[in-house]
């Protein structure tokens, strides 16, 4: 008697699968105001509103002197203009009005006094003798000057709510007087690897053993996304000792990410783990590398708890590499309340030929070359970490697609997956 076996779902497509991730993800709950010096690459809980303009006074953009234009309406070569110097306004001083008839001696950033409306450039300027200023052209009104509120305007929003913080971000928080922020609590998250043939560095590499790239690999891009991160080390491949460690890892997390073990062998224990322990809502996307990516959830202990999301890497060291850069970093971002999490994708012309094309989304390693094309790796395996540091990103490369040298192609990138 023969028996049909079980027709598995089709694989999603990369763009579906990142879908329903992203409309899964809900910012983490928590705010916390801290100090602004100490928020980089964190997320802003709330939009950042300026209290003043900036600058909050009209100042001069250059080294000169301050004046009224109409005082040099008839200033020319053959008849200069000479007006006395009624003051001198250094940067963080306090500026009087400007007489008719003078001149205020100004520097870059000074305040310009009241009554002057331009200011002339001390190149463009001769002291005379007698302690006066002579000019042998006119001055425009508004020249030189940087208006009160040029670069931001008293109640506008600088900063909305969902930016994550880079340093220049931090400096424009700081012009306009934000000692403190609130920002999104830090995402935590709960890593392990599975496989009884990994050993850590500074160990012995035993006959069939390999180190444990990945552990490195995925905590550093967890650091960078400003995660708080909870190493539970490497887990036997025991379906028992990996449902403890989900159960473990639930409790206090905000996600479960997991690394090897989520594809179909005997020895792979995380996807029927977490079935057992929670859900598995999406497995398999149809991408090279990185097919066995899987997402779900794990309960909580008490069912009032709720859940931990969980996401399942493959363990071949490129893969994870690529499904963190392309599924759970956008994930995470989301998380921690970032509405803009896409990468910038870029129109480059590929100075190479690949005579077939997969049936799966490949992203394939390159690097910009000196003519400005793109070459590839040449060797495309999921087990080839070399490709990842030699290459500046990947291109994302259709499904059935052959890749004609000369041809415009989608590249991506590593600076865009990794900030």
């Amino acid at each position: 008697m023969s028996t049909t076996p079980a027709t598995r779902p089709p694989m999603l497509a990369t763009a579906e699968a990142l879908a329903i991730l992203l409309a899964a993800a809900r910012r983490v709950e928590g705010v916390e105001a801290i100090d602004t010096l100490d928020a980089l690459g964190r997320v802003l809980a709330t939009d950042v509103v300026s209290p003043l303009d900036v600058p909050p006074m009209h100042t001069s953009s250059m080294d000169g002197y301050a004046v009224r234009a109409a005082d040099l309406a008839g200033a020319s070569e053959g008849q200069p203009v000479a007006l006395s110097v009624s003051q001198r306004v250094p940067a963080g001083h306090v500026a009087a009005p400007l007489a008719a008839g003078t001149a205020a001696r100004v520097f870059t950033g000074a305040t310009v006094p009241p009554g002057a409306d331009a200011v002339v450039m001390q190149e463009m300027a001769t002291a005379t003798d007698d302690g006066r200023v002579a000019f042998a052209q006119p001055a425009r009104a508004g020249e030189w000057i940087t208006p009160q509120g040029a670069d931001i305007r008293c109640g506008s929003v600088i900063l909305p709510a969902g930016t994550r913080l880079t340093p220049q971000a931090l400096g424009l928080a700081a012009s306009v007087g934000c000692a403190a922020l609130d920002v999104v609590k830090r995402t935590r998250v709960a890593v392990f690897f599975t496989g009884d043939e990994l050993t850590m560095p500074g160990e012995p590499l035993r006959e069939g053993a390999i180190y444990n790239s990945n552990r490195f690999t995925l905590r550093a891009l967890l650091a960078q996304l400003g995660c708080e991160v909870t190493d539970l080390g490497i887990v036997p491949d025991r379906l028992d000792a990996t449902r403890d460690t989900l159960r473990q890892a639930a409790r206090d997390h905000d996600l479960i990410l997991t690394c090897g073990g989520v594809s179909v062998g005997e020895e792979d224990h995380v996807k029927p783990a977490v079935e057992a322990e929670g859900r598995i809502s999406m497995w398999q996307i149809a991408m090279k590398p990185g097919k066995p990516l899987a997402f779900g959830a794990v309960r909580r202990g008490n069912e009032n708890d709720g859940e931990a999301f969980f996401i399942g890497l493959p363990g071949n060291p490129v893969s994870s590499f690529c499904t963190f850069l392309l599924f759970v970093r956008p994930f995470v971002l989301r998380l921690a309340g970032v509405e803009e999490v896409a990468p910038r994708v870029f129109p480059m012309r590929a100075d190479f030929t690949q005579k077939k094309g997969d049936r799966r989304n490949e992203f394939l390693r390159a690097r910009v070359n000196d003519a400005g094309g793109l070459d590839v790796f040449e060797n495309q395996s999921s087990a080839v970490l070399t490709s990842t540091v030699w290459g500046d990103g990947l291109i994302d490369n259709p499904p059935n697609h052959a890749i004609v040298a000369g041809e415009i192609v989608r590249f991506i990138p590593f600076s865009e997956l990794m900030r």
